[in-house]
């Protein structure tokens, strides 16, 4: 009840909201859950030249994780509908397969609000606006030959070393090199998501394909892009040359930290679409534990959370735990609704999810979180400092 009190809740308003949630798990479970009363099972038709939202309806009639995926699906929908602030988190090589396009899209239409992406997925993605070879290959393969060949494989993708990595490499450099002074001329003010947004606005000027980088669409559209885990990249391996030369911007990550505690903050409702789990996932997640437990300016957490992943819940690891055991520490509003987890491979199912969106979804207004990010993190301080004193 301490912690309660310090979030500015009553002893009475703090009790009801308890009783309500008890109310609910009680209804939930013993009224639903636990009896015959679900849909009926009637063998739905398959045809010719279903649309992605008849095959999602089809899915939908049925059980195991087609119904998870449509019921992904209508809480996508859903957090788009009531102008929720969207946030896409993308762990694994999504964008060596070239998904980059699709997330494109989704910032394009309004759609997706923010991202935090490992630092490989920024890398990657930019392969294919400044058109750096990547092509198709074979996953039963022996490496050491590849490796004689300077090929890089990515299960069944290969890229090459020289031609795609070290030229990507000179690219990024340089830009960073560029965009040193225009970001900031104190490191400790710049975060990953300045970084994202000076590496989009170069792609934007400088590369062929700008379109095909949803980096570039990130820097258009004002959607900050998060690279918590940015030394664990080849984004992080670049700067390691302008450290020893002098003219490196080294983020600010407990920046990032504050920013994005700092959008939940500021949202009315919120939610995320979680594309594997890792550092990308618990960054999201974390916003509301940033505003809860430590801060104690607000409590909830998000609305809405939908996680492909093929990682297990029983060994511990954070990309296997379930959307559920985040609302014991206070990541989510209720374990009971609005959060789904689909098992299985984000590659698949991600492209269905996006046209299943743009189906059925108007397209939004950008909210450009990236421009009011420094002004919300400032509102935010002095609100945590005016409740100290």
């Amino acid at each position: 009840m301490h912690r309660r009190n310090e979030l500015g809740q009553g002893r009475g308003q703090g009790q009801e909201q308890r009783n309500d949630q008890e109310r609910h798990a009680n209804s939930h479970g013993s009224d639903h859950r636990h009896t015959f009363s679900g849909k009926k099972i009637d063998p739905p038709r398959i045809s010719a030249n279903m649309t992605v939202s008849q095959l999602v309806e089809f899915y939908g009639s049925t059980g195991y994780n087609a119904r998870r995926l449509a019921e992904a699906a209508e809480i996508l929908k859903e957090m788009i509908d009531t102008n929720s602030t969207v946030c896409l988190t993308l762990a694994g090589a999504m964008t060596p397969i070239g998904l980059g396009r699709s997330i494109a899209k989704m910032i394009e239409s309004g759609f997706i609000d923010w991202i935090v992406a490992t630092g490989a997925n920024v890398y990657h993605d930019l392969h294919f606006a400044y058109d750096l070879p990547v092509r198709q290959g074979h996953f039963n393969v022996d490496d050491d030959i590849l490796y004689s060949k300077q090929i890089v494989r990515i299960y069944d993708v290969y890229i090459k070393e020289i031609g795609t990595l070290q030229a990507q490499d000179l690219i990024i450099q340089k830009d960073i090199e560029n965009a040193r002074k225009a970001i900031s001329a104190d490191s400790a003010s710049a975060s990953t998501a300045d970084i994202a947004y000076a590496l989009g606005k170069a792609a934007k000027e400088n590369s062929k394909y700008p379109e095909k980088s949803f980096i570039v669409s990130a820097y258009e559209h004002g959607v900050p892009v998060y690279m918590p885990a940015i030394a664990d990249s080849s984004v992080g391996l670049d700067m390691l040359p302008l450290l020893f030369e002098g003219t490196a911007i080294l983020p600010n990550v407990i920046l990032d930290v504050a920013e994005s505690a700092a959008i939940l903050w500021k949202s009315g409702k919120s939610g995320g679409l979680e594309l594997g789990g890792g550092v990308p996932k618990n960054f999201f997640q974390q916003t509301g534990p940033a505003l809860y437990q430590i801060l104690k300016l607000k409590e909830g957490g998000q609305d809405y959370l939908i996680q492909l992943t093929d990682a297990r819940p029983d060994t511990g690891g954070l990309s296997g735990a379930t959307l559920q055991e985040g609302k014991s520490w206070g990541k989510i509003k209720t374990s009971h609704g609005g959060n789904v987890i689909v098992y299985g491979d984000s590659s698949v199912y991600f492209p269905l999810l996006c046209s299943y969106a743009l189906s059925e979804c108007k397209p939004r207004r950008p909210k450009e979180l990236y421009r009011k990010k420094a002004a919300w993190v400032s509102e935010m301080k002095q609100a945590y400092l005016a409740r100290k004193r």
